[in-house]
């Protein structure tokens, strides 16, 4: 019985074009990865038989009612059918210098810091606040992070002082949104300004506009002994970031926290239909409040991960460098959902990796590179990818009667 109950199952998912929309997406981007390592499967025909499989998906599936994701997954198979006929035509040398294993553990150094900011932004958000504020909230835990591990001599202290700060920042803007009820949007900016006037006077104050000291310490790789030594998992994943793997622990606790959880249920009602939410008990100001906060502590991880993790004890003025936005790109891209938000995240992620290896090809257009990050943010954020539809409540301030 269990196994024709199985089976039925899997036949009725199999049967629903939305399946089959999704399976020609992933050909489509495939196709465009057959040539570069590990594959590199060089024939020309390669990419453009499973190109065409994937677009025979899309029509498929859109003369099925699915239109927007059919329409999606022929035009995956088009760009993989060109992208896989440039990397063919790419030579051995150049592809082998781009598209190393190495390139899949730069995705995941760039996506780190938007995954934690995004998660933040989305438990904001899905509690009805906009926080524009997020790249302010990861400056001021960039700052305050790589201070904090000089002063405590440990980056764990480093963490703990940037996660403060954040909440700090973060209880600022929820203080003007939800108490006073300021227009959200401007709160954001306004908190975005006042943590780059605070990180570059007291970056001026505490080191003279100088380096950080060397020395400070920073937050450890994990070390996986049975992969490390592996062809391409080794240099791919098998010496990450501590802060890397607590992203993908972040990404899963969230979900079960937002979605399976009786908080995460009240956090959802309070962005969907506070008056609601306000009946039946629920102290939506405070819930407000503590999502509002998180979302700092989460967003200032992410800056810490900057300055401690990545950036090797160090900082800069104006360290993140729009990476708060590409976060909240990130997470609307995402439908405001944690998985969403991390692949997401990822795509960017990889964006920025392959921007720094692609000057190969052209020297003189290695600036230009640099900016299809940003490019891939207005993408997402204009809708062009799918239509996303934001919590009810989002942004309007909550008034109880």
């Amino acid at each position: 019985m269990t196994t024709a109950v199985l089976d039925g199952a899997f036949w009725h998912v199999l049967r629903r074009p939305r399946t089959f929309g999704v399976a020609g997406l992933i050909l489509g981007a495939f196709a465009s990865f057959l040539a570069i390592p590990p594959i590199e499967a060089r024939a020309i025909i390669w990419p453009i038989l499973v190109g065409i499989v994937a677009a025979a998906l899309g029509i498929w599936t859109a003369m099925r009612g699915e239109r927007r994701l059919g329409f999606g997954a022929i035009a995956s198979g088009v760009i993989g059918i060109g992208l896989g006929i440039l990397a063919t035509r790419s030579g051995s040398g150049n592809l082998n210098t781009v598209f190393r294993a190495d390139l899949i553990a730069s995705t995941f150094v760039f996506s780190t810091p938007l995954i934690f900011a995004g998660i933040g932004g989305m438990f904001s958000e899905r509690s009805g606040v906009v926080n524009i504020g997020l790249e302010g909230m990861m400056l001021m835990g960039a700052f305050w992070g790589v201070y904090g591990a000089d002063k405590t001599g440990s980056w764990w202290g480093g963490g703990m002082i940037a996660m403060l700060s954040g909440g700090l920042m973060a209880l600022v803007h929820a203080f003007f949104a939800i108490h006073l009820r300021a227009d959200q949007i401007v709160s954001g900016v306004a908190i975005n300004f006042i943590a780059l006037g605070i990180t570059g006077y007291f970056f001026f104050q505490l080191y003279h506009g100088q380096d950080v000291p060397t020395g400070i310490p920073i937050i450890p790789k994990v070390h996986i002994p049975w992969i490390s030594h592996l062809h391409f998992l080794g240099p791919a994943i098998g010496n990450l970031n501590l802060m890397i793997w607590l992203s993908f622990a972040l990404v899963i606790v969230s979900y079960l926290v937002v979605f399976k959880t009786p908080i995460g249920l009240r956090i959802r009602a309070c962005g969907e239909h506070p008056r609601a939410a306000d009946t039946v008990g629920i102290n939506v100001y405070a819930v407000r409040y503590g999502a509002v906060v998180l979302s700092g502590i989460l967003a200032s991880l992410g800056g810490a991960y900057l300055s401690i993790g990545f950036g090797g004890g160090s900082f800069n003025d104006n360290m993140t460098a729009g990476r708060g936005f590409i976060a909240l790109a990130a997470m609307i891209f995402g439908n405001w959902r944690p998985f969403g938000t991390f692949y997401a995240a990822l795509l960017f992620g990889f964006s920025t990796a392959l921007a720094y290896r692609l000057p190969v090809y052209s020297g003189s257009a290695a600036t230009l590179f640099q900016v299809l990050p940003y490019v891939l943010t207005l993408i997402a954020v204009a809708g062009v990818i799918g239509r996303t539809v934001p919590p009810a409540a989002d942004g309007r301030p909550y008034v109880r009667q």
